[in-house]
């Protein structure tokens, strides 16, 4: 046995010394000193030595794996040694380059303006409510007083669902407000932003999905003078101290009486009174039109559960995507959709 050990120690120190990577040298391991290597064959004929042989043996079979332990240490040493060098050597790095830094996201210019105009409102006393984007004909059409045959509810205009013609993606926020009637007591002050659905996408200033704001009133005492006042001051708050407001007559099955609402052009500096011929945002005339607005219609109030000869209310919709259009200068409407980083990263 003395013998076998001494060949074994000799054999294995010459391989270590020839190993040429760690894959070999941990090969060369597992054959020696593993549970099933030469040394561990070895001791197993320990009893099979004269009870006086035997701890001389272990002994001299403990020097040996240690011995070539000691030899695979070196030997991993100098392999892992030799290896970082090659790496060094081949893959160095410039650290004179520029850094590879990670960009910043950051919110999608609708949702910053969005933010804005919930600012201006929250300040003003409004609570900020939401509601379901798949609605049903009743909130939808039929509780905002819109008439069986009104082209709305025609699927030329209107994103209707397989799961039946009462099932739709909701064509404004509207719907929030009777939902919001049909719970809460008055006096109300809310505001609904969320996103909406209408087949058109006829030019650069349309989109089939879109974002949009309600707001409305619902109190005993509530006048157009409010809804004036309510949206002058918001004008004058978002699209600075010197814009105006303009009133037009107009009709929604939802509002009576109804107006078309417009604002001073903020790229001329005279407007409305002195507009600028060329610009290109107001197109000479020195307004914009944001939104609609008006009285809610009765129908509407006793559809929301309330009593017009109780309470009365007044409502207004304005598109958040017009709104940041005008708000950053834009002229194409559709390119807040794109999913252009380029465009993105300007904001």
């Amino acid at each position: 046995m003395r013998d076998d050990l001494a060949r074994l120690r000799e054999a294995a120190t010459a391989e270590i010394a020839d190993a040429a990577s760690l894959e070999a040298l941990d090969g060369i391991r597992v054959r020696y000193l593993g549970r099933k290597g030469s040394l561990n064959a070895i001791l197993r004929g320990l009893g099979q030595l004269a009870p006086e042989e035997r701890p001389v043996m272990g002994a001299l079979a403990n020097e040996v794996k240690d011995a070539i332990g000691r030899s695979l240490d070196r030997q991993g040493t100098a392999l892992a040694t030799a290896a970082l060098e090659r790496s060094l050597a081949e893959d160095r790095i410039d650290v004179t380059l520029p850094g590879r830094g990670r960009a910043r996201g950051h919110l999608h210019p609708l949702r910053v303006v969005e933010e804005l105009m919930v600012d201006v409102f929250v300040s003003m006393g409004f609570t900020v409510a939401e509601g379901p984007e798949i609605e049903d004909d009743f909130h939808n059409f039929g509780a905002l007083n819109f008439p069986p045959d009104h082209p709305a509810r025609d699927a030329q205009d209107t994103f209707f669902l397989a799961a039946g013609a009462d099932v739709l993606l909701r064509t404004h926020t509207s719907p929030v407000q009777v939902r919001v009637m049909r719970s809460t007591p008055p006096p109300m002050r809310v505001i609904a932003p969320g996103t909406v659905f209408r087949r058109d996408d006829l030019d650069a200033t349309h989109s089939p999905m879109f974002q949009q704001l309600e707001g409305f009133v619902v109190d005993d005492r509530v006048s157009f003078a409010d809804l004036k006042g309510t949206l002058a001051a918001f004008a004058r708050r978002f699209f600075g101290e010197r814009s105006r407001v303009r009133f037009r007559a107009s009709y929604f099955p939802f509002t009576e009486p109804s107006a078309e609402v417009d604002v001073s052009c903020m790229r001329c500096p005279g407007a409305p009174d002195a507009p600028r011929p060329g610009c290109r945002v107001c197109k000479g005339s020195g307004w914009l039109e944001i939104l609609g607005a008006g009285m809610i219609h009765p129908e509407v109030l006793r559809a929301g559960g309330q009593d017009p000869e109780r309470v009365r209310g007044f409502a207004f919709g304005m598109g958040i995507d017009r709104v940041a259009q005008l708000h950053f200068g834009l002229e194409e409407l559709r390119a807040f959709y794109d999913n252009d980083l380029r465009f993105l990263e300007r904001f």
